[in-house]
């Protein structure tokens, strides 16, 4: 399964120019030390693995951002196709593809 998901602290501490970075750095950091295949992007971060541990991955940094804020913003949306890996990159591929086949 991939799941992309946006996840920012709301509340609570906060850096001093009202941004969120540092705590969604924690997410990412979380997110990379899986193992798990993960992409992180200006507005998510996709992951890639069986619905167990991905879903472990997303609650441990949910469980991580509400240690230091009242309430976490949590948006995640999952792609569930078994018996297939490496759609982290193959998707894209697919697309780059088409683009190729199309371009005059």
């Amino acid at each position: 399964m991939l799941a992309a998901f946006s996840i920012s602290p709301m509340g609570g501490d906060q850096s001093p120019d009202g941004g969120v970075a540092a705590a969604v750095a924690e997410a990412v950091a979380i997110v990379r030390a899986s193992g798990l295949p993960n992409e992180t992007t200006s507005m998510f971060t996709t992951i890639e693995g069986e619905w167990d541990e991905v879903m472990g991955v997303i609650k441990a940094c949910v469980d991580r951002l509400a240690e230091s804020a009242p309430r976490v913003s949590l948006v995640v949306k999952c792609d569930i196709r078994p018996g297939h890996t490496g759609q982290l990159t193959a998707k894209l591929e697919r697309i780059e593809q088409h683009l190729r086949d199309n371009d005059h």
